[in-house]
């Protein structure tokens, strides 16, 4: 177990110099980042009033099950504290402040947390939304976390981050789609720009994945296959609400999702595939048998997926979120 360890840091010092002169492709300097005051009304305007009618007017045309996927991914943004304090624990971060990959997880931290702060606001001031009841939510997930099968094994914890990172991008461009498609034009725009960041930050994570496969690829094919046998689970899968345990309330979350096609099974295997292709799976060379075994698995494993897709129905079950007013 020590020399798995060490083993890990070491490869988590050869890619972070890549990483460090890669930091700004991948995440924007502060002062050229949109904020969430670039896109919401503007309280010291004289036009304030009739903004947040105009946002009011629109979020009313916006249907129940997006106000709730919108909210599902809002207290997932917002349990941001989780998921900063989870990268700090990651095998070959140091814990200097000023390093690299410690530096890597503040700024990655500081762009997510704008996500969070404006969707909030926009919720907020839609009118629709029964905020404290959002709020219990939200601390709920930060303080319940979450067991994403990871540990601190980098390899596994940033094959999660990319997964991730992309299925995050779609969620908020579909609902990007849809709040056009209902007329809120602000929503739309809001979505637009989340998605933007999670693009880039997945293209940062699948990055630091490929330089991994390039020096270690047989255990990097190994912590594939594990998490694809344990299956990507999202970081809000302990989401609930007041009076219910934990995880009760996700699935009626993903329901949603699913109803709406913001986020499908069908997704899930498109996301395996891109990442499948962009690591050179199928063709990754110097693999020892443990490695070749998990290769199989991991490229037959989109049909499989698939095979069940066709199978599920599409969820239509009718639930009341104790978040939406209306």
């Amino acid at each position: 177990m020590r020399f798995f360890a060490e083993q890990r840091s070491e490869v988590m010092k050869h890619i972070e110099k890549y990483m460090l002169e890669n930091m700004f492709e991948f995440l924007k300097p502060v002062e050229d980042m949109w904020q969430p005051a670039d896109l919401l009304p503007d309280a010291s305007r004289d036009s304030f009033f009739n903004e947040i009618k105009e946002l009011q007017d629109s979020a009313r045309g916006l249907s129940y099950d997006l106000i709730a996927v919108l909210i599902g991914d809002t207290i997932t943004e917002e349990a941001l504290p989780t998921y900063e304090s989870w990268l700090t624990m990651v095998e070959g971060v140091s814990k200097d402040e000023a390093g690299g990959w410690m530096k890597w997880t503040r700024y990655w931290s500081a762009e997510e947390n704008r996500h969070g702060d404006l969707l909030n606001k926009y919720l907020y001031l839609s009118g629709r939304v029964d905020m404290r009841a959002m709020e219990v939510s939200t601390q709920y997930l930060i303080a319940d976390g979450f067991d994403i099968g990871t540990g601190t094994d980098p390899y596994r914890n940033f094959i999660y981050t990319s997964f991730q990172e992309m299925a995050t991008n779609v969620s908020h461009r579909r609902v990007a789609a849809q709040a056009k498609k209902y007329g809120d034009t602000l929503l739309a725009k809001m979505c637009g720009v989340i998605a933007s960041d999670e693009a880039r930050h997945a293209k940062a994570y699948k990055a630091f994945i490929s330089k991994i496969f390039e020096v270690d690829p047989s255990e990097a094919m190994i912590a594939f296959e594990d998490m694809m046998r344990k299956k990507i689970v999202m970081p809000a899968h302990f989401l609930r609400e007041v009076g219910l345990k934990i995880g009760q309330t996700f699935g009626h979350f993903t329901d949603a999702a699913q109803r709406l096609g913001i986020y499908t099974a069908i997704d899930y295997v498109d996301i395996l595939k891109q990442l499948i292709e962009e690591w050179h799976i199928e063709s990754m060379p110097d693999l020892n048998d443990a490695g070749e075994k998990a290769r199989d698995y991991i490229v037959k494993l989109p049909d499989r997926l698939l095979r069940v897709a066709d199978r599920m129905k599409n969820p239509m079950l009718e639930y009341k979120f104790t978040w939406i007013n209306s």
